[in-house]
């Protein structure tokens, strides 16, 4: 419990679960991007210019989100993350503590939290199963999912994928 008070207070994750969260995000967001014949490697290298999570958000909401800027200075990339993170919260997302700076910086925690957020609202939200949250709902269609498997029992979003068995 020491290690994870640790990584808690430098803002660190705990490296299998951000080795889980790297592996599943990219895996999500390559789902969507093929769709666009590209796709990323590195999720917090690969937004830092704006451009594919851009691509991305057009992708999966089949809007068309200003147009990028094209240049290579910081100053673009940022512009081009904004713009990405303002259609983000036009859709109604509150996006806590994430700013453009962050990601182009490619800090890694922000990344994925950005990217769960964008899951959340953009694949999740509009799930229905027996009148329950999306939230509720993907853990009650993980639970029945993973039934069959031994050594699997989904209780939650973080705890139970921290072994990586459940995916």
């Amino acid at each position: 419990m020491a290690q994870e008070d640790e990584w808690e207070r430098e803002g660190l994750l705990d490296p299998e679960w951000e080795k889980q969260q790297r592996k599943t995000f990219t895996a999500w967001c390559n789902s969507h991007l093929r769709k666009a014949g590209t796709n990323i490697e590195n999720i917090d290298e690969d937004f830092r210019n704006g451009l594919k999570l851009m691509l991305l958000l057009e992708v999966i909401s089949g809007e068309v989100l200003p147009r990028p800027e094209r240049g290579k200075m910081r100053v673009h990339r940022i512009a081009n993350v904004n713009k990405a993170l303002e259609f983000i919260e036009s859709k109604g997302v509150r996006l806590v503590s994430i700013g453009a700076e962050e990601i182009v910086d490619g800090n890694l925690k922000m990344t994925l939290g950005m990217i769960w957020t964008i899951i959340l609202r953009f694949a999740i939200q509009d799930i229905s199963v027996e009148e329950m949250s999306a939230k509720e709902g993907l853990l009650l269609w993980c639970q029945r999912k993973t039934e069959p498997c031994n050594n699997v029992n989904v209780k939650n979003f973080h705890t139970s994928f921290k072994d990586g068995l459940a995916f």
